[in-house]
């Protein structure tokens, strides 16, 4: 404990959590999509040029804020300056948007690893993946019925994260990251050496990293790498400040943002070589080009997936199980990072014991997450999820560089990791910050902008995205204002634990 701060068992405890929480859903279905559409083997320059200017720059400012101030997102922000302790709990509403369609996701995914062992989404997987299993409606607006399968995977799941975090930082998080990190690295390894010895895998393969070095003139293309980094890496969600401000005092904070961020990374390779060695296996099996069997999100996993996992034999029940299970531990990671995220604040602001917060937060976030397991669920979450990662999560990044680049300034920040890390980061840093970070950041969200200006996302109603998509902005972004404006009640946050100084 430090002053009755939890702490990791050790850096490794941490580094795990961290990456943990980086390595998600999305590097497994979309990262591998994104390197194929903006330029293949080309996409590498932007994307690592992103990775040192943006992800390893935002994830120390982030584990700086988070170990120099001892905690949660809202605490480390109010006490870095009072006036900004509402951009704190923005992302801690947004990851309770997020928590409540994750766990859908994951439900799905426990239910199609047990329908793996026989196949049972039969022959039309499209047909039985959204009328069969998912029941859709044909509006955002009807709901339908309950699918009971999904309802009661979501209760599983919330349950899980119940029993993780009450267990606490090192007791479960922890725990659970030294347990599942390196078990659904080694599946995906299993994954990726199968998807190569395919026939036909290095057509897919060849699409995947062959390079179009005419893209890198295309600005979209440079946006895409800093949005794919961006989100890959849990950043602006309330996760990393949270994490770090359980570490020790005495820890290296540079090297750990490097760790973090190059684990995610070649985790996003490795992910990205199986997908398209598979995806090159259904084109050659069908006569089709890769092109016509490419796909992203939902749609790889629970479609594409599906039916070429039935045109592999006995390889495709034991490829299927492991790839759906990897999907199942890729989600709690960070599934349990989110929650404690959110855990934290409540504790720091209210002082309430963990247990009892933990309860609350995952009975009712399991009540919220049962709209999902209707059949407008995956409307709801196509809608929402755009909107969380366009709009609110930009806009904490873009507003967390502004507030320490500008307001704070960034040296505060740079002398403190310096000070305990084994080697040092120069005003660089501090320029990226202030100038590269939120010019990209701004782009990207003048682009969101515009794109949904000149039409509603997805061809969705307007009506459908003012309610599930812009109502969720502005809820998360007043609730918010009005969490920061009561007194916090846990006495212990009313002093900077670095130096004892009444901040808040």
């Amino acid at each position: 404990m430090d002053n009755g701060r939890e702490q990791w068992g050790s850096k490794l405890g941490f580094i795990l959590a961290a990456v943990g929480s980086a390595v998600g859903l999305g590097n497994i279905w979309r990262f591998p999509y994104v390197v194929y559409e903006n330029g293949g083997g080309a996409f590498l320059v932007p994307y690592f040029v992103a990775i040192f200017t943006a992800g390893i720059p935002i994830l120390i400012l982030e584990y700086g804020m988070g170990h120099k101030f001892r905690g949660s997102t809202p605490l480390s922000i109010a006490r870095a300056n009072k006036k900004w302790e509402w951009l704190g709990w923005w992302p801690v509403v947004t990851a309770f948007f997020i928590l409540s369609y994750y766990s859908m996701i994951l439900s799905w995914a426990m239910k199609y690893f047990t329908l793996s062992f026989n196949k049972g989404w039969g022959s039309n997987t499209d047909a039985f993946f959204h009328n069969d299993f998912l029941q859709l409606t044909s509006s955002p607006f009807e709901f339908g019925n309950f699918i009971w399968p999904v309802l009661l995977g979501i209760l599983l799941i919330w349950g899980i994260g119940w029993f993780i975090c009450y267990k606490g930082v090192k007791g479960g998080i922890e725990k659970l990251n030294k347990i599942l990190l390196p078990t659904l690295i080694g599946i995906i390894v299993i994954i990726a050496i199968r998807g190569v010895t395919l026939e036909g895998a290095t057509l897919g393969l060849n699409k995947l990293f062959t390079p179009d070095w005419s893209r890198l003139t295309d600005p979209k293309v440079w946006i895409s790498a800093y949005g794919q980094v961006f989100y890959s890496l849990s950043l602006a969600m309330g996760i990393m400040m949270t994490y770090s401000s359980y570490l020790p005092r005495k820890t290296d904070i540079n090297n750990s943002a490097f760790m973090t961020a190059f684990a995610n990374c070649g985790f996003e390779f490795l992910c990205a070589i199986g997908v398209f060695a598979i995806l090159g296996f259904m084109a050659t099996s069908q006569g089709v080009g890769v092109d016509e069997v490419v796909s992203s999100g939902v749609g790889l996993a629970f479609v594409v997936f599906p039916e070429v996992f039935s045109a592999m034999g006995a390889w495709g029940s034991i490829l299927g199980a492991l790839f759906f299970i990897s999907l199942v531990f890729a989600g709690l990671t960070s599934l349990v990072s989110l929650v404690e995220a959110i855990t934290a604040s409540i504790i720091d602001k209210t002082g309430w014991e963990r247990k009892k917060v933990v309860s609350g937060l995952c009975i009712v976030g399991a009540t919220i997450s049962s709209v999902f397991a209707t059949g407008a669920g995956l409307y709801l979450l196509d809608i929402i999820d755009n909107f969380v990662n366009c709009y609110a999560i930009v806009g904490v990044g873009l507003l967390e560089a502004i507030l320490i680049g500008w307001i704070v300034k960034p040296d505060i920040i740079r002398n403190h990791v310096n000070k305990i890390s084994y080697f040092r980061i120069g005003k660089w840093w501090d320029f990226i910050v202030k100038f590269v970070t939120p010019t990209m950041l701004i782009i990207m969200l003048v682009q969101s902008l515009i794109s949904e200006l000149k039409s509603p996302y997805g061809g969705y109603p307007l009506a459908a995205t003012l309610v599930y998509g812009w109502a969720i902005i502005g809820f998360g972004v007043i609730v918010a204002l009005l969490i920061s404006r009561k007194p916090w009640e846990n006495k212990s946050s009313d002093k900077n634990e670095e130096d004892g100084e009444v901040v808040i």
